[in-house]
């Protein structure tokens, strides 16, 4: 059993990558239903505070796992360390490592036009025996959501990945969950553009450190509205991390 921790009333499993792609392989070889995993960080808690529908997400998903240095930082404040980061950019890199080896099928959705190619590009030069199944930038829109769905079952993914944005991407996939055929659907933010090297990716002295937030101000100075909500998640978590947001539900 992967400890965990309750941070405002959501629960963030302590996994390393080595346990993540463990639990990602028990879920595809028992291939009974889609387990939606959210890679969270203090954004999603803040926007959680001013969306109960996304906040229920949160809380309903088979995994959250900590992708921002602050969820971090939360825990050991509330003295249940978390062992590391797991980032989606990262992650979707090692999910890809493995599917080559083990043979797992990824449908890459989202992000900007020819942006999921690109990455699925780089992707398959990493690894030459991997499978994307599928790339297409589509749109959140309900009017799109028949085909997308669609297209990922045809394609026969085990993994689905989503970069729609928070919170967009895993209300995405909470709603329809029960109609896509994927074993595991995560949502990966900015993972292909990273990848794909439209967008530059911090030093590793600053991913380390957790400065990727002060890196990415730098190159994208119109984020500092994003930024706003770092301090707002400390206030959060410093007057009631221990209290979910909202009262459960009856």
């Amino acid at each position: 059993m992967i400890e965990q921790v309750t941070l405002l009333g959501v629960q963030v499993q302590a996994h390393t990558y080595n346990s993540w792609l463990a639990q990602i392989e028990t879920w595809i070889k028992q291939g009974d239903r889609l387990h939606h995993v959210c890679t969270v960080n203090p954004e999603f808690f803040v926007i959680a505070s001013q969306n109960e529908q996304f906040y229920r997400v949160l809380q309903q998903a088979d995994a959250c796992i900590a992708d921002g240095i602050g969820v971090v930082w939360a825990a050991r404040l509330l003295g249940k360390p978390l062992p590391t980061r797991v980032t989606g950019t990262d992650g979707l890199d090692k999910i890809a490592e493995r599917a080559a080896m083990y043979g797992w099928r990824l449908f890459l959705l989202g992000a900007a036009e020819g942006v999921a190619e690109k990455a699925a590009n780089v992707l398959r030069e990493r690894y030459p025996r991997l499978q994307i199944v599928g790339t297409y930038a589509g749109s959140p829109a309900e009017q799109e959501a028949p085909s997308i769905i669609q297209r990922i079952n045809d394609s026969q993914a085990d993994i689905l990945c989503v970069a729609f944005g928070a919170p967009t991407q895993d209300l995405w996939i909470n709603q329809y969950r029960h109609q896509l055929c994927a074993k595991v659907a995560m949502g990966v933010g900015g993972a292909y553009d990273f990848i794909a090297a439209v967008v530059p990716r911090a030093p590793k002295w600053m991913q380390r450190l957790g400065l990727e937030w002060l890196f990415r101000l730098i190159q994208q100075p119109w984020r500092w509205r994003r930024m706003l909500r770092l301090p707002v998640f400390v206030w959060l978590v410093i007057t009631r991390a221990r209290r979910p947001l909202y009262p459960p539900l009856p």
